[in-house]
């Protein structure tokens, strides 16, 4: 089970960054501060999916949840107070901002549930 969620985390961080990088080439590219940082994004998302995929250690899940909440929260404030003088309505441009929102909260969830499960076989082995 352990592997199952470890690559699924890696899927859907690499889908992330995916969608980054296509949004970046798509255009984005050209907004100042928001496109370097979908390039950064998407960089450091396919860099941490290859090693979550082929068995770094936990730290690395980690690592693929503060990637997926920073680009959340990027998402957020980008449609609410605006995020360096950029900002946007709702899920535009679609289907990228649900897809990427949903890949982002995947990873978190999967991240999460591997914790519970390392903290719960800790919790057993150490039990009297």
């Amino acid at each position: 089970m352990n592997t199952v969620l470890r690559l699924a985390t890696a899927v859907c961080l690499a889908a992330s960054g995916y969608l980054h990088a296509q949004l970046y080439v798509g255009g984005y590219r050209v907004i100042p501060v928001i496109g370097p940082s979908f390039l950064v994004q998407a960089s450091a998302a396919f860099a941490v999916a290859v090693l979550v995929a082929v068995g770094g250690p936990f730290l690395l899940r980690l690592a693929a949840a503060a990637l997926a909440a920073g680009a959340l929260a990027g998402f957020v404030l980008s449609r609410t107070t605006g995020l360096f003088g950029f900002s946007e309505r709702g899920f535009q441009p679609a289907p990228e901002a649900l897809l990427s929102v949903l890949t982002e909260a995947a990873v978190l969830v999967l991240v999460a549930v591997s914790l519970y499960r390392v903290r719960r076989s800790v919790r057993t082995a150490s039990a009297p």
